[in-house]
């Protein structure tokens, strides 16, 4: 069964991260920047929470707010669950799914060490599903 770890392993732990007072714009701008669904929100070097895509559509677009004037800090998810590299692929996707949340902050020692996407929990499943059915194939060939 595979872990967290080996996901950041594949895809990297660098996480990107704004201030809370940075206004939603400017972070959408980086996202885009950067090709990523959600960044991190950090207040001198402490994880404060996540400010995801969704985030924007159902706090900024549908409330009839401005994303050039509202702060991140107004709109971030905080109350998401944490996870550690040593946790399995199969309790992350229960988790995203009990939740209906799309990322996940990982932790190592208190400190952020990476995020993972539903998208890199699905990728994960995937091979290691294609793994199994290599297996059995070249046992039934064998």
């Amino acid at each position: 069964m595979k872990n967290v770890a080996q996901i950041l392993t594949r895809k990297g732990n660098n996480v990107i991260s704004v201030d809370p007072e940075c206004h939603v714009l400017d972070a959408l701008k980086m996202m885009a920047e950067k090709n990523i669904g959600s960044i991190v929100v950090m207040e001198n070097g402490q994880y404060c929470g996540l400010m995801t895509e969704r985030d924007y559509a159902r706090k900024i677009i549908l409330r009839g707010k401005t994303s050039a004037e509202t702060k991140v800090a107004d709109i971030m998810s905080t109350d998401l669950p944490k996870i550690s590299p040593e946790d399995y692929i199969d309790h992350c996707m229960q988790l995203m799914s009990d939740a209906n949340i799309r990322y996940l902050p990982v932790f190592e020692n208190d400190q952020i060490c990476g995020i993972i996407s539903i998208n890199d929990v699905v990728k994960e499943t995937i091979s290691d599903q294609k793994q199994v059915i290599d297996i059995l194939n070249n046992y039934i060939q064998s």
